[in-house]
């Protein structure tokens, strides 16, 4: 049952869907495959050694065979540059369904069962991340942001979609989408259109497996709670007082009139005791019109 679990199945699974990048050079300079550049960009993240393909070099030099090619079978071993160079033009969108195929093998087994919570719910957190920025170096995928000092910062960002469960330190990567300017749109690509463009295209197929998706204040907005709605998707999501005055007003009325539920917690930790303290209402308007959507 855990066969395709395995690391080397994992690796041949990766491998095979990098060897179906769409090739972009159009010279005759072909001396490293795509399948290796994505190969060798793994590593690292694998090893978490940003250092590992130099050293990987040298290992070869003097024991004729690196780690590179005994674990990741790779057949040459490009530089840093040439795995920048051959792999930049690719969408990383075609690894999409690697992400899929490593989720559905772990639905044959135990490990993702237990990663069931609250009312036999997957609860996926999104949340965005930047993983590049720079005064100076920037490309036309970029975002872009204006500085106190005038100058402008280019960055990449992206939201990274994982299940996560309450007491477990580990979570499982689901496929991130990546906030990039839009064909046919004059503003800037965002964190929540890039969220609705992820709930468009994974929605139904998590759907169906039981998920609840978690988010902060920023997804609280009523074109993303409709995108989840349309989904069939649960979600709980942080309503901060000052992005949402209407839907406070309502609960400190209905406070005054003693009709929001409460309920009390207490855990004992070993010297002292925490009392949560947990008031809630059903069908309250997410903002203040007519056409707003009735939340819990």
């Amino acid at each position: 049952m855990y066969e395709e679990l395995k690391l080397s199945r994992m690796i041949k699974g990766l491998e095979q869907v990098l060897g179906q990048f769409p090739e972009h050079r159009t010279g005759q300079n072909t001396q490293y495959e795509l399948a290796d550049a994505g190969m060798g960009a793994f590593s690292v993240f694998f090893t978490q050694s940003p250092s590992f393909l130099a050293h990987q070099r040298d290992l070869k030099l003097r024991k004729g065979r690196s780690n590179l090619e005994n674990l990741f079978e790779l057949r040459n071993i490009p530089s840093d540059n040439q795995i920048r160079n051959l792999l930049d033009p690719v969408s990383p969108s075609h690894l999409d369904r690697r992400y899929r195929q490593i989720f559905q093998a772990l639905e044959k087994t135990d490990l993702l069962k237990r990663y069931r919570s609250f009312a036999n719910q997957f609860l996926v957190a999104l949340d965005g991340t930047e993983y590049f920025s720079s005064q100076k170096i920037h490309c036309e995928q970029c975002s872009h942001r204006v500085l106190k000092s005038g100058e402008t910062n280019y960055f990449h960002s992206v939201i990274t979609p994982v299940i996560v469960q309450p007491g477990n330190e580990h979570v499982i990567s689901l496929e991130p989408e990546y906030i990039v300017p839009q064909d046919g749109h004059a503003k800037q690509d965002c964190e929540t259109q890039a969220a609705k463009r992820w709930v468009e295209k994974q929605g139904d197929f998590y759907a169906k497996r039981g998920v609840t998706i978690l988010g902060d204040d920023l997804y609280s907005r009523q074109p993303f709670c409709q995108a989840l709605k349309d989904k069939n998707l649960h979600f709980i999501l942080v309503c901060k007082p000052d992005s949402h005055a209407n839907l406070y007003e309502t609960v400190d009325f209905l406070a005054a009139q003693g009709v929001v539920g409460m309920k009390v917690v207490r855990k004992w930790l070993g010297r002292y005791a925490e009392i949560h303290t947990y008031r809630y209402a059903n069908k309250l308007a997410l903002r203040g019109d007519q056409s707003a959507l009735e939340v819990n």
